[in-house]
Formats: structure tokens, C-alpha cells, sequence
């Protein structure tokens, strides 16, 4: 496999955390967008701090000479119909589709606690067959509906929502079709209790979009015997860059390659910039995958 399938970019959460606005809401778009080019990334994720029309986002890119990877669309399709879903997330979808994206990240925060300082126990669950059965086929749709406008849905399996745990996303993939992909992120599958090797191989095949996430064991252990809500997992320190911490990125990225993963590696750590200032950390990450990369294709 050629390097070039193989496209390293980073979401802005680096610099600036939509969830905790407090770590770093003060830094300017053009300070991210900057100094992640210089570093050497090739596109961006969307955040909050990014244009919503098409033609601005797309011109604002084009400046920094970075392409678009994807982003976040947060959805309420667990607890709405498919038919309203559809017309809220229309917008995203033609944000994504006329700027390049060819995956859209599909984040569930219907009943999330995600993003409030609730112990991540608490997280919604379905709890039968028939939810489970039903939360599949209206995401089937859903997919098929992105799918037509030349969008892959990326489920990302996220800590304080409906799918967290493998078993969670090991139901999810056997109930859903083919048109609904996976986000494999190998930080949330570490803390939701899951081997992100065993994990990435059994579920390969849908594999569609790829977070770099490293965790800090040490501090996992510490969030799951204190019972941390997700917030408390960042400011802690539970999230680094890879080359950080304690998963081993070379054995996943050696099962991408092998299987013909073709698309994004994005770096992704949520931390506190004050404290794990975003330049030094963006750029250790991208230095360990660039050289990973550069071994596994070699």
C-alpha cells in the first residue's frame, strides 16, 4: 500500500475544546489553522470556532492550503425520527460534501452526558431488543441518506453515550448495514473498556474513519475507580497525543495498512492547553504517526 491513501490530519480540540470552552476558548481559528500547517498536518476536523456556510468554510481552508477531513455532527436520532433527522442534519452534510469531506463523524448525544460532570456509569443505555432493533434501522436510513450526497456515516463510539463499550459496537455493527461505517477511536475504546487491537481487527471490515487517541493508563485506572465524568477524564489528564501514552499505534496501524484502510488518521486529545500546550503536543503526535506511517508502507 502506497502512503499516499493514508492522510494524517487533527481536530482542533488540541487547541480549543467545544465541550469545556474554558480550555482554550480564547485562541483564534487563524492561530490553530497556522500552526497546524506549519507542524505538517494535511486537513483539519471541524470545531466550533469554524464557518458553517460552505463557500466561506471552503475559502478559509484554501488560505492555509489544508483540506477539509470531516466533522462532528451531533445527533438526537435515538430519541427523534429518521425523517426529522434527516432535515437537521441536511446542512451539515452539504458543509461536508461541498468542501471534499467523504466521511461524516456521527456523534449520538441524545441523553449524553458527555459533556456534564455526571459519573460516565450513568450513561443512557437501550434496554431491549426491539431499541436496539429500532435505533438500527433508523441509523440504516440515515446512512443511506448521507451515502446519496456522497457522505460514508462514521459512527463514533464515544464515553457518556448509547454506544461506548465493544459490546456496544459489537452490536451496533452486527444490527446495522453496510452503509453505516465505524469511527474507530483508539482512546474512547481503551477508557470504554475494550483492547483497541482486538477491537480495530474485529471490526476492520466497516472501518471507515480513524481517531488517534492515546490514553495515560495510570490515570484511566483513577477515572474508573473514582467514578470521573468525561470533563473530569480531561482536565486529568486521561487523553494525550500519540507518543504519549500507553497504546500501541504501530500494531493498530499495522492492521489499516494491511487491510487496505484508505483515509484519515486524525490526532485527537482532549486536554487542557495551559497545561499540555497544543503546538508541542499536535506535533508529537504528528511526528510519531508521520514515522510509524513511514514504517508500516515501507
Amino acid at each position: 500500500m502506497s502512503e499516499h491513501r493514508l492522510r494524517i490530519g487533527i481536530n482542533p480540540i488540541s487547541w480549543a475544546n467545544d465541550d469545556l470552552p474554558s480550555l482554550g476558548g480564547d485562541t483564534p481559528l487563524g492561530t490553530i489553522l497556522e500552526e497546524g500547517r506549519q507542524i505538517g498536518f494535511e486537513g483539519f476536523e471541524l470545531g466550533g470556532k469554524f464557518p458553517t456556510e460552505p463557500k466561506a468554510l471552503g475559502e478559509l481552508l484554501g488560505r492555509y492550503g489544508l483540506a477539509l477531513v470531516s466533522g462532528w455532527y451531533s445527533s438526537q436520532l435515538a430519541h427523534r425520527e429518521l425523517a426529522a433527522e434527516i432535515e437537521a442534519i441536511e446542512p451539515h452534510v452539504e458543509l461536508l460534501a461541498q468542501n471534499g469531506a467523504k466521511v461524516l463523524v456521527y456523534g449520538e448525544v441524545a441523553g449524553s452526558i458527555q459533556g456534564r460532570r455526571v459519573p460516565l456509569i450513568e450513561r443512557p443505555r437501550f434496554h431491549s431488543d426491539a431499541q436496539w432493533q429500532a435505533y438500527a434501522e433508523k441509523l440504516d436510513g440515515l446512512a443511506e441518506f448521507t451515502a446519496s450526497r456522497g457522505l460514508r456515516l462514521a459512527y463514533h463510539h464515544h464515553m457518556g453515550a448509547y454506544v461506548e463499550a465493544p459490546a456496544d459496537v459489537d452490536r451496533l455493527m452486527a444490527l446495522t448495514s453496510p452503509a453505516v461505517g465505524l469511527l474507530f477511536d483508539a482512546g474512547h475504546c481503551y477508557m470504554g473498556g475494550g483492547d483497541p487491537l482486538t477491537v480495530l481487527q474485529k471490526h476492520i471490515g466497516r472501518v471507515c474513519h480513524v481517531h488517534f487517541k492515546d490514553v495515560r493508563a495510570p490515570v484511566v485506572a483513577l477515572a474508573r475507580n473514582n467514578q470521573w465524568s468525561f470533563p473530569d477524564c480531561i482536565v486529568n489528564g486521561t487523553f494525550t497525543v500519540p507518543g504519549d501514552g500507553d497504546i500501541d499505534f504501530a500494531a493498530l496501524l499495522k492492521v489499516l495498512v494491511t487491510h487496505g484502510y484508505e483515509g484519515w488518521l486524525v490526532v485527537e486529545a482532549e486536554q487542557d492547553p495551559a497545561v499540555a500546550p497544543a503546538y508541542e503536543y499536535a506535533s508529537l503526535g504528528y511526528r510519531t504517526l508521520r514515522d510509524l506511517l513511514t514504517q508500516a508502507t515501507a
